[in-house]
């Protein structure tokens, strides 16, 4: 049994991994793929908003796939789908074949996320402690990964298919090989059916909270990753150079925050750690806002790492405690927010600093930041169970992986 978790917990991880390293790939060279495919600035939000939706739509249809096949089943095609498209996009040569590539990737990205963290918190449910940080932190890892080569990419001038064939040829087949050994919470049955049957439906007014916390996260999340560089060159003043550092240092300071979490999950609840990190993520933007310079406003977008990292893993968690016999629904509609979060924050920021002040914009994400401590009780279920207390596994969940095991 132990032996399944294990293998379940790692071949679980390097999805994630492999995922970090793909969407890392696919938008840190979002100026190549428009140069090569003629996007006009026009058109290109128009490709970039459709991902997103059609992700939406994807965790959506994950929802009620999951009802007839298990969630590992559905992340074990969607992953090799979702590492073809991104091949796609950078082999076409023609505008319709762009935009069926970035099509693909959207409703197999929204597959991938909804059943990859579908498969995290049962894993989390069956070892009866935190370790969904854990996986987010490796997917935090592999968009290190995936932006360095994209920057290597840039560097040397390597054509998109040049640059995103290899990855491909690599993550591909171990993804494969690795979705072998995935554990799903069980199969349908009479103790799971009695299970959901006891929990009843997912009641919207119950997940709301952590959906507005997904939500505001990632409002914050894409307000760092489509403004931090302009916001540094063109407020604070900083050279070209410097204003590419301030995201690298935020996705370090997420993989590291995440590293630790599930640590503090356990020694002080998820309550605790969940209010931390929105303070910590309130204080950044305040000092990014106030800034007088570069170097300061590089020091709020580090303290932002550190507090948002927290949000969305164990938001995802929060709904699995929330519905334990119908935790792959929860989770699925909650997905859906994370795209709403990614399509508000990038315009929403432009929005208010073209009418008012990029300063003053980004004292919007702080306050939406600052709500999700009047949602932190979402987050605790019962005593707390992965910070204070310690729920034992239920050989239900672990019985089977995805191979039978």
């Amino acid at each position: 049994m132990t032996d399944v978790l294990r293998r379940g917990r790692a071949s679980l991880a390097f999805s994630f991994f492999a995922q970090g390293a793909t969407f890392a790939l696919l938008v840190t060279r979002i100026p190549a793929i428009q140069d090569r495919y003629g996007i006009s600035d026009a058109l290109l939000p128009a490709f970039l908003a459709a991902v997103p939706v059609l992700a939406g739509v994807g965790s959506v249809c994950t929802e009620q796939l999951v009802k007839r096949v298990p969630p590992s089943r559905v992340l074990r095609w969607a992953q090799p789908v979702v590492l073809l498209a991104l091949l796609g996009v950078g082999s076409g040569d023609q505008l319709v074949e762009v935009a069926v590539a970035l099509g693909a990737f959207g409703l197999a990205v929204g597959g991938l996320d909804a059943s990859m963290n579908m498969l995290g918190v049962s894993l989390q449910r069956a070892y009866g402690r935190s370790i969904m940080l854990g996986f987010h932190a490796v997917y935090s890892l592999g968009g290190i990964l995936g932006a360095s080569l994209a920057w290597v990419g840039a560097h040397w001038h390597l054509s998109l298919v040049v640059l995103y064939l290899p990855v491909v040829l690599v993550l591909l087949p171990a993804a494969l090989v690795a979705s072998r050994w995935y554990v799903d919470a069980g199969v349908p049955g009479e103790e799971e059916a009695r299970e959901a049957a006891d929990a009843g439906p997912v009641v919207f007014k119950l997940l709301l909270p952590l959906c507005l916390v997904m939500t505001f996260a990632y409002i914050g999340d894409s307000t760092v990753s489509n403004w931090s560089a302009k916001y540094l060159q063109d407020v604070l003043g900083s050279s070209e150079q410097l204003a590419t550092v301030p995201y690298n240092v935020y996705m370090v300071t997420t993989l590291l925050g995440r590293a630790i979490g599930d640590f503090g999950v356990r020694r002080f609840g998820a309550v605790a750690v969940v209010r931390l990190g929105a303070v910590v993520a309130a204080v950044g933007f305040a000092v990014v806002a106030v800034a007088p310079g570069a170097w300061v406003g590089m020091l709020g977008f580090t303290l932002l790492g550190l507090g948002l990292c927290v949000l969305v893993p164990q938001t995802f968690a929060a709904a699995g405690r929330l519905f334990p016999g119908a935790s792959d629904t929860a989770i699925a509609r909650l997905n859906v927010f994370n795209y709403v979060g990614f399509l508000i924050g990038s315009p929403l920021v432009g929005a208010l600093g073209d009418a008012w002040s990029y300063r003053g914009a980004m004292l919007v994400p702080m306050v939406l930041v600052l709500v999700t401590l009047g949602y932190a009780r979402s987050f605790a279920s019962g005593s707390d169970r992965y910070g204070g207390g310690h729920e034992r596994p239920r050989t239900a969940d672990v019985g089977r992986g995805s191979n039978g095991v």
